[in-house]
């Protein structure tokens, strides 16, 4: 009964466990020989088990390598599973078309005689199951946990529009996490076996979507492993407060946790599901997401940091919420701030013969600065810009702080730089730039400029006291 006529040699091997966020009709799926992936997993060895799937199904994930040193993770299906070996392959090639930055890539298939095996990209940090339940003295901190659900919202609602509206055993097993530390859901669960009397029937049942979705927010929520039968009796009469996980210790937002309770509620409710739809998820958790990214930046920023051996004792008001992302704090001190005035006062007969054309203009920008009316500052800071031929560096930072608050952290990076040139040792220009970085996920060199910045204050701290 076997489907694969030929099969890649183990010299040409398909794609390395690298994500690929292009369209399905670009992707590649590849057909392996038995004999390759008992090469890849040393013959299927005990000790290259990763599946922990908690005994819910006999079906076992082992790590492989390839000829070229690629890891992938080899799904071997128990020997009475897919007895149609044409739906097998035509359900792989239909998995294989996803490709979404929250999905694992299946990137190939074993259909030799009885032998029925997917191949995916391999993911090196570990399962949700693992990092929630199995991790003692490490707890998942609440914004990891809001994250990990709109990732998954996203993939389901990804899958969903790829017209794939089962998933089974979604769960926490299910849940990896890639080189990144980003949430991805297993595409293993998405191949599904119909037999004659499933293909008709629509009926909602355990493996549905949305189901499955309110069972993994349960997970999050309680940060318990709860079998899906068991799901909506938990939640049913239940409280948040009830629920929460008690090693959050408090540090997590009742708002956000109560509105992640209502949603798996609704998800658990049978006459409700028809009701839901995976973008109803997505909707609902993007805003949680929205809040907690900058939270999420300000933590890797943090960590960055301490690596990148700032001494975080010794950061100045501005540092500080600089490195805590905090934009309103970093507002109030720039509103006070008058730390170029060095160039002011060396610039002074230059902006004597400019001021009268163009006072009002500042004054004005500065007004909308000082009242958070950001796009007004904005565009009358432009003005001034456009009109002089020398701008204190002070209105390029707040022009930059401006466009930090209205999400525009490319042109906020811009005017940092240009402040810099303007006034080259101006600390508060390296400590915008961070900020800017940090909204464009360029934590590294967040890192590198705040620590800059650090030591050219430092720098500055030490001349005063020798004056």
């Amino acid at each position: 009964m076997g489907c694969c006529n030929s099969s890649p040699s183990m010299e040409d091997p398909p794609p390395q466990n690298v994500h690929q966020n292009h369209g399905g009709s670009d992707s590649q799926i590849t057909k392996f020989s038995f004999s390759d992936l008992n090469k890849a997993t040393e013959n299927f060895y005990l000790k290259n088990i990763v599946s922990e799937n908690g005994g819910e199904t006999s079906d076992t994930v082992y790590k492989g390598r390839l000829h070229n040193g690629g890891f992938i993770a080899v799904k071997k299906f128990m020997n009475m599973a897919w007895s149609d070996s044409n739906q097998f392959v035509e359900e792989a090639h239909r998995v294989g078309k996803l490709r979404h930055n929250s999905v694992v890539n299946l990137i190939g298939y074993c259909c030799d005689g009885n032998e029925r095996l997917l191949v995916a990209a391999f993911m090196p940090n570990d399962t949700l199951a693992k990092r929630l339940f199995h991790r003692k003295n490490q707890t998942m901190e609440w914004e990891m946990r809001l994250r990990v659900a709109f990732c998954v919202a996203q993939a389901l609602d990804f899958c969903s529009g790829g017209g794939f509206t089962s998933y089974n055993n979604l769960n926490a097993y299910s849940v990896l996490f890639n080189e990144d530390g980003d949430a991805c859901l297993s595409c293993f669960g998405l191949m599904k076996e119909f037999k004659d009397d499933q293909r008709a029937t629509g009926c909602v049942n355990s493996e549905s979507l949305i189901f499955g979705f309110g069972t993994l927010l349960m997970n999050l929520l309680s940060g318990k492993q709860i079998p899906p039968s068991h799901a909506p009796e938990m939640i049913h009469g239940k409280s948040v407060v009830e629920l929460i996980d008690p090693n959050l210790k408090g540090k997590f937002s009742a708002e956000e946790a109560t509105i992640i309770f209502k949603l798996a509620s609704q998800c658990l409710q049978y006459e409700d599901i028809e009701s839901l739809n995976t973008k109803d998820l997505v909707t609902t958790l993007e805003t949680l997401h929205t809040k907690t990214n900058v939270r999420a930046l300000s933590y890797g920023m943090l960590e960055m940091a301490k690596r990148q051996d700032v001494s975080l004792n010794q950061l100045s008001t501005l540092g500080d919420a600089c490195l805590k992302m905090d934009l309103k704090a970093i507002h109030k001190i720039l509103v006070m701030a008058e730390d170029d005035k060095e160039l002011v006062e060396f610039s002074f007969e230059e902006w004597l013969e400019e001021v009268k054309d163009i006072q009002e203009v500042r004054k004005h920008g500065d007004q909308a600065f000082l009242e958070q009316d950001f796009e007004t500052a904005i565009d009358c800071y432009s003005q001034l810009i456009e009109s002089r031929r020398m701008v204190y560096p002070s209105v390029y930072a707040r022009r930059c702080l401006c466009y930090l608050f209205c999400n525009q952290p490319d042109r906020a990076l811009k005017d940092g730089m240009v402040a810099q040139q303007l006034f080259p040792d101006w600390p508060t220009a390296f400590y915008l730039q961070s900020v800017a970085l940090s909204q464009l996920n360029m934590i590294t060199d967040s890192a590198d400029t705040l620590k800059e910045a650090t030591l050219l204050e430092a720098k500055r701290q030490h001349q005063e006291k020798e004056s």
